[in-house]
């Protein structure tokens, strides 16, 4: 009777602990939520774009919708073929619709996260205007959002069952080291509100030691 007990308090502590994350299912069409909800609503006063930090009244030209966890990463994780054949995919069309994973950036920043993989490369390599590190493949955000980072690419991986992109331990040390602050939060308040599910790696940070 003893270990019974033992065994069913371990469940539920267990359960008690374990993340629970919903998903956007409110959305499945990627280009009418960038025009509508990305850029009509999450941004329609304008903001700051997420790497360098510069303060926008609209998009412009030198702006673009861009991904935490990039549109191609997820196409080579679901294996679903060409851009164009992705798109027919509803899944693919689900998770490229996620509102918590896109963010306003240079176009020429999002140029440069083409096929690279997230990581600390250190102080030999220079950051550039935007306090961004790249060689070889990897790529360094700017401290101040590097949490950002590694709870939405964690957020990214236990959602959608994808594939981590950099090294486990990284993301939970940026994670660390740039706790939510208020922009982030109220972020990601909007987002929720408008997509109907949060990100439990932002509410309780605590879970990325978990993974």
């Amino acid at each position: 009777m003893k270990k019974i007990f033992l065994a069913s308090t371990a469940l539920f502590l267990l359960c008690a602990t374990s993340v629970v994350i919903g998903q956007n299912t409110r959305f499945s069409d990627p280009d009418t939520v960038v025009k509508e909800q990305f850029w009509g609503n999450l941004y329609a006063d304008g903001g700051n774009s997420f790497f360098c930090d510069t303060p926008f009244t609209s998009k412009g030209f030198v702006l673009t919708d861009g991904y935490v966890y990039p549109l191609a990463d997820i196409r080579s994780a679901l294996d679903c073929g060409t851009s164009r054949q992705c798109e027919q995919d509803n899944h693919y069309r689900q998770i490229a619709s996620d509102l918590h994973n896109m963010i306003p950036v240079r176009s020429r920043t999002e140029m440069q996260r083409r096929n690279v993989r997230y990581e600390n490369l250190g102080e030999t390599i220079n950051r550039d205007d935007c306090g961004i590190r790249e060689s070889a493949g990897f790529f360094e955000p700017p401290e101040r959002v590097k949490g950002d980072i590694a709870r939405t690419v964690a957020y990214m991986v236990e959602t959608y069952d994808l594939p981590w992109l950099g090294s486990t331990p990284v993301f939970q040390g940026w994670n660390r080291l740039d706790p939510p602050d208020d922009t982030e939060l109220t972020r990601h308040r909007r987002v929720a509100e408008i997509q109907g599910n949060e990100n439990p790696f932002l509410t309780n940070p605590d879970y990325m030691e978990q993974l």
